[in-house]
Protein backbone atom coordinates (compact mmCIF):
# COMPACT_ATOMS: atom_id res chain seq x y z
CA UNK A 1 0.00 0.00 0.00
CA UNK A 2 1.14 3.43 -0.78
CA UNK A 3 2.33 5.97 2.07
CA UNK A 4 0.12 8.64 3.13
CA UNK A 5 1.55 11.88 4.48
CA UNK A 6 4.03 9.74 6.15
CA UNK A 7 1.20 7.55 7.67
CA UNK A 8 1.99 3.57 6.57
CA UNK A 9 -2.03 2.01 6.17
CA UNK A 10 -1.61 -1.26 8.35
CA UNK A 11 -3.47 -4.40 7.95
CA UNK A 12 -5.87 -3.39 10.76
CA UNK A 13 -6.94 -0.20 8.54
CA UNK A 14 -7.87 -2.34 5.42
CA UNK A 15 -9.70 -4.65 7.95
CA UNK A 16 -11.83 -1.98 9.67
CA UNK A 17 -12.46 -0.61 6.11
CA UNK A 18 -13.24 -4.07 4.73
CA UNK A 19 -15.47 -4.75 7.77
CA UNK A 20 -17.10 -1.77 7.29
CA UNK A 21 -17.89 -2.11 3.73
CA UNK A 22 -19.12 -5.69 4.74
CA UNK A 23 -21.74 -4.10 6.86
CA UNK A 24 -23.30 -1.82 5.24
CA UNK A 25 -23.84 -3.76 2.02
CA UNK A 26 -25.16 -6.11 4.63
CA UNK A 27 -27.56 -3.54 6.20
CA UNK A 28 -28.45 -2.74 2.83
CA UNK A 29 -29.41 -6.32 2.24
CA UNK A 30 -31.23 -6.71 5.52
CA UNK A 31 -33.25 -3.39 5.25
CA UNK A 32 -34.85 -3.81 1.39
CA UNK A 33 -37.84 -6.47 2.31
CA UNK A 34 -38.86 -3.79 4.33
CA UNK A 35 -38.57 -0.72 2.22
CA UNK A 36 -40.12 -3.44 -0.71
CA UNK A 37 -43.08 -4.39 1.31
CA UNK A 38 -44.18 -0.47 1.09
CA UNK A 39 -44.88 -0.40 -2.65
CA UNK A 40 -48.33 -0.96 -3.67
CA UNK A 41 -48.87 -4.83 -4.45
CA UNK A 42 -50.08 -6.09 -7.97
CA UNK A 43 -53.78 -5.91 -7.37
CA UNK A 44 -53.63 -1.87 -6.65
CA UNK A 45 -51.37 -1.47 -9.88
CA UNK A 46 -53.81 -3.19 -11.82
CA UNK A 47 -56.31 -0.63 -10.85
CA UNK A 48 -54.19 2.40 -11.36
CA UNK A 49 -56.65 2.80 -14.32
CA UNK A 50 -60.49 2.32 -15.60
CA UNK A 51 -61.88 2.12 -18.68
CA UNK A 52 -65.89 3.22 -18.09
CA UNK A 53 -68.66 2.64 -20.81
CA UNK A 54 -70.80 6.01 -20.37
CA UNK A 55 -73.03 4.84 -23.27
CA UNK A 56 -75.90 4.53 -21.34
CA UNK A 57 -75.65 7.54 -19.11
CA UNK A 58 -78.99 9.78 -20.35
CA UNK A 59 -78.10 13.69 -20.22
CA UNK A 60 -78.92 14.35 -16.29
CA UNK A 61 -78.06 10.99 -14.94
CA UNK A 62 -75.08 10.12 -12.83
CA UNK A 63 -73.20 7.27 -12.22
CA UNK A 64 -70.38 5.94 -9.58
CA UNK A 65 -67.59 4.03 -10.02
CA UNK A 66 -64.48 2.58 -8.14
CA UNK A 67 -61.25 3.92 -8.95
CA UNK A 68 -57.94 3.33 -6.61
CA UNK A 69 -60.45 2.23 -3.67
CA UNK A 70 -62.59 5.74 -3.93
CA UNK A 71 -65.47 6.61 -5.75
CA UNK A 72 -65.59 8.54 -8.98
CA UNK A 73 -68.94 9.98 -9.49
CA UNK A 74 -69.26 10.81 -13.51
CA UNK A 75 -72.40 13.27 -14.35
CA UNK A 76 -73.47 13.47 -17.65
CA UNK A 77 -74.91 17.21 -17.24
CA UNK A 78 -77.83 18.79 -18.72
CA UNK A 79 -77.51 21.94 -20.78
CA UNK A 80 -79.31 24.28 -18.07
CA UNK A 81 -76.69 22.97 -15.29
CA UNK A 82 -73.40 23.93 -17.57
CA UNK A 83 -75.31 27.28 -17.85
CA UNK A 84 -75.97 27.89 -14.29
CA UNK A 85 -72.51 26.53 -13.73
CA UNK A 86 -70.77 28.96 -16.28
CA UNK A 87 -72.63 31.94 -14.84
CA UNK A 88 -71.16 31.90 -11.28
CA UNK A 89 -68.21 34.36 -11.02
CA UNK A 90 -65.31 33.43 -9.45
CA UNK A 91 -64.73 35.94 -6.61
CA UNK A 92 -68.32 33.58 -5.45
CA UNK A 93 -66.46 30.34 -4.88
CA UNK A 94 -64.81 29.49 -1.60
CA UNK A 95 -62.29 27.61 -3.64
CA UNK A 96 -61.06 29.57 -6.53
CA UNK A 97 -58.64 26.84 -7.85
CA UNK A 98 -59.78 24.33 -9.99
CA UNK A 99 -58.56 20.73 -8.72
CA UNK A 100 -58.27 19.54 -12.22
CA UNK A 101 -55.51 16.98 -12.18
CA UNK A 102 -55.24 17.69 -15.95
CA UNK A 103 -54.89 21.32 -15.88
CA UNK A 104 -51.95 23.02 -13.78
CA UNK A 105 -51.90 23.52 -10.47
CA UNK A 106 -53.27 27.26 -10.64
CA UNK A 107 -56.38 26.71 -13.13
CA UNK A 108 -59.13 29.08 -11.99
CA UNK A 109 -62.25 26.57 -11.09
CA UNK A 110 -64.10 28.22 -14.03
CA UNK A 111 -66.59 25.53 -15.25
CA UNK A 112 -64.48 24.98 -18.17
CA UNK A 113 -61.74 24.04 -16.39
CA UNK A 114 -63.56 21.61 -14.30
CA UNK A 115 -64.56 19.52 -18.02
CA UNK A 116 -62.59 18.09 -20.69
CA UNK A 117 -62.24 20.07 -23.25
CA UNK A 118 -65.17 19.29 -26.30
CA UNK A 119 -66.67 17.47 -23.71
CA UNK A 120 -68.18 20.24 -21.33
CA UNK A 121 -71.49 17.64 -20.70
CA UNK A 122 -69.11 15.32 -18.88
CA UNK A 123 -68.44 15.58 -15.53
CA UNK A 124 -65.49 13.49 -13.68
CA UNK A 125 -64.73 13.80 -10.12
CA UNK A 126 -63.50 12.04 -6.93
CA UNK A 127 -66.42 12.00 -5.08
CA UNK A 128 -65.01 12.35 -1.79
CA UNK A 129 -66.31 15.60 0.39
CA UNK A 130 -63.15 17.44 0.96
CA UNK A 131 -63.59 18.53 4.55
CA UNK A 132 -63.55 14.96 6.26
CA UNK A 133 -63.80 12.21 3.65
CA UNK A 134 -67.68 11.85 3.39
CA UNK A 135 -69.39 10.60 0.10
CA UNK A 136 -71.73 13.41 -0.70
CA UNK A 137 -75.06 12.99 -2.18
CA UNK A 138 -75.67 13.62 -5.75
CA UNK A 139 -78.67 15.92 -6.95
CA UNK A 140 -78.89 17.89 -3.69
CA UNK A 141 -77.56 20.74 -1.51
CA UNK A 142 -79.07 24.61 -2.33
CA UNK A 143 -76.85 24.18 -5.76
CA UNK A 144 -78.42 21.40 -7.50
CA UNK A 145 -75.00 19.40 -6.80
CA UNK A 146 -74.11 17.53 -4.43
CA UNK A 147 -74.59 17.50 -0.70
CA UNK A 148 -72.29 16.36 2.43
CA UNK A 149 -75.11 15.66 4.90
CA UNK A 150 -72.33 14.98 7.71
CA UNK A 151 -71.28 18.58 8.24
CA UNK A 152 -73.32 20.61 5.49
CA UNK A 153 -70.80 21.16 2.60
CA UNK A 154 -73.13 21.97 -0.16
CA UNK A 155 -71.27 21.86 -4.18
CA UNK A 156 -72.68 22.84 -7.13
CA UNK A 157 -73.26 21.55 -10.46
CA UNK A 158 -69.23 21.46 -10.94
CA UNK A 159 -68.20 19.98 -8.03
CA UNK A 160 -66.71 23.41 -6.59
CA UNK A 161 -67.82 23.97 -2.74
CA UNK A 162 -70.04 26.85 -2.45
CA UNK A 163 -71.08 26.77 1.23
CA UNK A 164 -70.25 24.62 4.07
CA UNK A 165 -66.85 23.52 5.71
CA UNK A 166 -65.44 21.76 3.04
CA UNK A 167 -61.71 23.88 2.21
CA UNK A 168 -61.47 22.46 -1.67
CA UNK A 169 -63.47 21.86 -4.61
CA UNK A 170 -63.79 18.13 -4.93
CA UNK A 171 -60.52 16.66 -7.09
CA UNK A 172 -60.75 15.80 -10.40
CA UNK A 173 -58.70 12.85 -11.39
CA UNK A 174 -56.51 12.68 -14.65
CA UNK A 175 -58.72 10.72 -16.92
CA UNK A 176 -59.33 11.61 -20.88
CA UNK A 177 -61.95 10.55 -23.39
CA UNK A 178 -60.36 7.78 -25.71
CA UNK A 179 -63.94 7.13 -27.59
CA UNK A 180 -67.01 9.33 -27.76
CA UNK A 181 -68.84 6.63 -25.05
CA UNK A 182 -65.31 5.65 -22.94
CA UNK A 183 -63.34 7.40 -20.28
CA UNK A 184 -60.24 6.45 -19.05
CA UNK A 185 -59.65 7.11 -15.83
CA UNK A 186 -55.94 6.90 -14.68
Amino acid sequence: MAETAGVTPTRRDFLFIATGAVGAVGAAALAWPFINQMNPDASTLALSSVEVDVGQVAEGQSITVKWRGKPIFIRHRTPQEIEEAKAVALSALVDPVARNNNLPLDAPATDENRAAVGKEAWLVMIGICTHLGCVPLGNSGDYDGWFCPCHGSHYDSAGRIRRGPAPENMHIPAYSFISDTTIRIG
